[in-house]
């Protein structure tokens, strides 16, 4: 009975193993050599950005031409381009990978933002809001816990000492994976090449708003008037920037009354006007600050002071004899008051 049965088992295990065999065979596909090259030529982060789960699965479906070799966000251009080279494609100027970079919708810190209690728990975001949803009285703000900190795979995200979330632009890769970190949808991507967004996550108004934050947004729409263009619209209370319209911002970023708004730019250029200038006023007709004043067919002038650098004044000049002078200058990372969050 025993050597029967085992012979039972042994005739049994050849028979399955014999079907794995000539299944496998049937499904087996071979991956194609590229791959690892392609792989090896990513970030390796595996951040999902691409909507692929991996690098190496966004490596087979690039070689399969399921998604385009642009599609990694955090390599950009670099990557793009190298991933092209090694599958045999090229790329135009304009077919690179947006560059994207995230920002904190919040500038409500403790010195800001009132906060109903005080919160003595797991440090991280998800389990605050678990708790009376957060401590501080805005529904909306950062909460300051982390949770975007430890989600960061390039340490681009800090908690500063005033208890808000900080991005390192030199850092961020764009990946996104900071985004649904946060329970509360604070952080969100906008293009780079952008340097103004609105600091404030807030979906109430007006009095109520200024009852327990100081940098909240009203939704008073004076951003909305500053922006002829029609790039900024109200929803749910909340001033939207669309970045596709070509406008830059800055006068409704000066024109804010509550300072809602968020510069990375902490200097601009200025507007200068040249001797070929025919006094025609169209300039000062659409100065958003009045910083431009002449004589009617005379040189006008430019007070650098109140100049904030929109450079609306230079489209309008129908003879071309206004430019901007100078660089952007942008806002140290380096500040000794952050504290991190592991």
């Amino acid at each position: 009975m025993v050597f029967a049965s085992m012979a039972i088992f042994a005739v049994v295990g050849l028979v399955i193993g014999a079907a794995l065999v000539i299944t496998s065979q049937k499904l087996y596909r071979r991956l194609d050599e590229r791959a690892d090259t392609v792989q090896r030529a990513l970030p390796g982060i595996n951040c999902g950005a691409c909507g692929e789960p991996s690098c190496a699965a966004f490596a087979e479906s690039a070689i399969q031409g399921r998604v385009p070799v642009t599609q990694c966000i955090p390599g950009g251009p670099k990557t793009a381009n190298r991933v092209a080279e090694i599958l045999g494609q090229s790329l135009g100027e304009d077919e690179g990978p947006e560059q994207l970079t995230a920002v904190v919708r919040c500038k409500g810190g403790t010195r800001e933002a009132k906060e109903r209690f005080i919160y003595d728990g797991i440090a991280d975001c998800r389990a605050a809001t678990m708790v009376g949803n957060g401590a501080k009285t805005c529904a909306d703000g950062c909460l300051g816990l982390g949770s975007c900190v430890r989600a960061c795979p390039y340490d681009a995200l800090t908690i500063d000492a005033n208890g808000v979330a900080v991005v390192n632009q030199d850092r961020c890769n764009g990946c996104g994976l900071c985004v649904p970190a946060c329970p509360r949808g604070v952080i969100e991507l906008i293009p780079r090449i952008h340097k103004i967004f609105v600091g404030c996550n807030n979906h109430d108004a007006g009095v109520r708003v200024l009852q327990y934050c100081t940098v909240g947004c009203t939704a008073c729409s004076v951003c909305v008037a500053a922006t002829p263009s029609g790039a900024i619209s109200m929803q749910n209370n909340l001033p939207r920037l669309d970045y596709t319209r070509g406008d830059n911002f800055i006068p409704a970023a000066h024109k804010c009354p509550w300072k809602c708004f968020v510069d990375l730019a902490q200097a601009r250029p200025k507007v200068n006007i040249t001797p070929t200038c025919t006094g025609c006023g169209e300039c000062v007709l659409i100065c958003p600050v009045d910083a431009i004043a002449g004589l009617d067919g005379q040189r006008h002038v430019v007070d650098k002071a109140k100049c904030i650098g929109c450079g609306i004044c230079i489209t309008a000049c129908p003879v071309h004899a206004i430019s901007l002078l100078g660089g952007l200058g942008y806002r140290s990372h380096s500040r000794p008051t952050i504290r991190r969050v592991k």
